[in-house]
Parts: C-alpha cells; sequence; structure tokens
C-alpha cells in the first residue's frame, strides 16, 4: 500500500497499541480500573485497525474490478 491517509492512520494506530501493550507488560497499570482502561484501548485500537483494513482491501478489490 502507497503512503496514504491509511497507512498513515495504521501506522499511528499500531504505534498508540504498541506503547499500552508495553506499558501493560512492565506492570504500567497503577490499579485494575486503569488495567482495565488501557485493555480497552487496545481492543478498540484492534477493533480500528481492523476496519480500516478491510476498507483498503474492499477499496482495492474495487479498484481492480
Amino acid at each position: 500500500m502507497a503512503t496514504t491517509a491509511f497507512s498513515v492512520v495504521l501506522k499511528e494506530i499500531e504505534d498508540s497499541r504498541e506503547s499500552i501493550a508495553r506499558a501493560l507488560i512492565d506492570g504500567g497499570a497503577r490499579d485494575y480500573a486503569e488495567y482495565r482502561s488501557m485493555c480497552g484501548e487496545v481492543r478498540g485500537l484492534s477493533t480500528a485497525h481492523m476496519f480500516i483494513t478491510d476498507l483498503v482491501r474492499k477499496m482495492e478489490q474495487d479498484e481492480d474490478e
């Protein structure tokens, strides 16, 4: 995929997801509520990443037809 708005957004999502995951691994959550919040952010970012990836794939298929 060429450098597009989608690739920039996907890279930002990946970076954010990795940053939060690293903080979780390092014990960065102060309490259970913060842990749940961080897990929710990772889940949300993963869902957004999946939606954007699917959209890009569909757009590429439409261009090929």
